[in-house]
């Protein structure tokens, strides 16, 4: 399987958790390659409404570009959204972050699992 495709997988994943727990999702599909700035994921409920970068890694550490981080921003902005940084670390549960908890590398934002361990918001806790 391609890495292109276990990413799309991971959205997947991600966008079914949360319609299991009675929120709707969506994958902007080709996200990253318009030309115009969209999130991996959109989900939301009547009460919020969350724009999410996804990244899937084997890595223990995954990198945000400036682009990435400023296109969410701006889309977040624009959409009335939350902007959330997600990643799912190989044998880990998915960990979410705002761009405030990644650390800012000079051409990048970056995160470590154990960065995501003390730092991220799981799942369940993000939807509270």
């Amino acid at each position: 399987m391609s890495r292109k495709s276990r990413g799309i997988n991971a959205e997947r994943d991600l966008i079914h958790k949360f319609w299991k727990e009675g929120w709707a999702a969506m994958r902007a599909a080709g996200s990253g390659s318009s030309q115009f700035p969209s999130p991996d994921v959109l989900a939301g409920n009547n009460i919020r409404k969350l724009a999410i970068e996804c990244k899937l890694t084997t890595s223990p550490r995954q990198y945000f570009t400036k682009k990435e981080v400023n296109e969410l921003q701006f889309f977040s902005e624009k959409f009335g959204a939350e902007p959330w940084f997600a990643v799912k670390f190989f044998h880990e549960p998915w960990y979410f972050f705002t761009v405030e908890d990644m650390k800012e590398t000079g051409v990048s934002y970056a995160v470590t699992v154990e960065q995501a361990r003390s730092r991220g918001v799981e799942f369940k806790e993000l939807l509270e």
